[in-house]
């Protein structure tokens, strides 16, 4: 019995992710909450073509994956079926391996998106510019769109009337547009100093600012948020509440 119990075990998909938040997460989680005989590890992998030898080698062992960039969306034709809610955003960060032995994917980005940005919302907060058009920006779109908040995203390469370029960021759009969210991996260590190029003088204590970026936990763009007076936050626990939520997913 201790041997199967020894199996338990859970990933992060990714590449690149030496860095990952969610390793240590659920490392920390399994070991306050007493979790015995399961085991957080990497799956970094240079092609999502990897994913089925990965999965075959792990099957006997592995409850559930989480997805990180940049196989949010690459992921979606190897999994043999996908909640509505994933579906309908078009991108998935959490896997769940079914009784079956089948593979459901679900989105849990935008549960932690919402309830982390919710708190913050004031009367001004109407409309919101994306900043990165990957799969985190999907999740986040769709919460938006559930919580009344119109938004535009901001691509390098625009691609469809939904998206604007940087240059095209004004004055009067950042009036307009007050919640600024990057969910691009700008500024994430070591590269500490880099920021999405804006307009930042426009910004007033009437912008909230919201990075995905918890690591370094200001990053260069909250700080420009923070010298002229807005609401800033870092994405640390929108990361916490979309694992609390995989986590659920995976046990019931």
């Amino acid at each position: 019995m201790e041997e199967k119990a020894k199996n338990n075990l859970y990933g992060l998909l990714g590449r690149d992710i030496g860095y990952s938040f969610s390793r240590g997460y659920f490392t920390d989680k399994f070991e306050k909450e007493n979790i015995k005989y399961s085991e957080y590890v990497n799956f970094d992998l240079s092609s999502i073509k990897k994913f089925n030898a990965l999965f075959f080698n792990n099957k006997s062992h592995l409850q559930g994956i989480n997805v990180t960039i940049p196989y949010k969306e690459e992921v979606i034709p190897y999994l043999d079926k996908l909640d509505k809610v994933a579906k309908e955003i078009g991108a998935v960060n959490t896997i769940k391996i079914t009784k079956e032995g089948l593979l459901k994917g679900y989105n849990t980005d935008f549960y932690g998106f919402e309830n982390s940005l919710k708190p913050l919302l004031q009367k001004q907060h109407k409309k919101a510019l994306i900043l990165g058009s990957g799969g985190a920006s999907k999740a986040i779109a769709y919460s938006l769109k559930k919580m009344k908040i119109k938004y535009k995203f901001v691509s390098r390469d625009p691609s469809n009337k939904k998206e604007i370029s940087y240059d095209q960021i004004t004055e009067d759009l950042l009036r307009e547009y007050n919640i600024i969210i990057n969910s691009t991996p700008l500024g994430t260590f070591p590269e500490v100093h880099l920021k999405p190029k804006l307009p930042y003088r426009f910004i007033s204590k009437d912008h909230l600012l919201f990075d995905l970026i918890y690591n370094p936990v200001v990053s260069s763009f909250l700080k420009e948020g923070i010298n002229r007076g807005a609401i800033i936050k870092n994405g640390l626990q929108m990361l916490e509440l979309q694992a609390e939520e995989s986590w659920r997913i995976w046990k019931k």
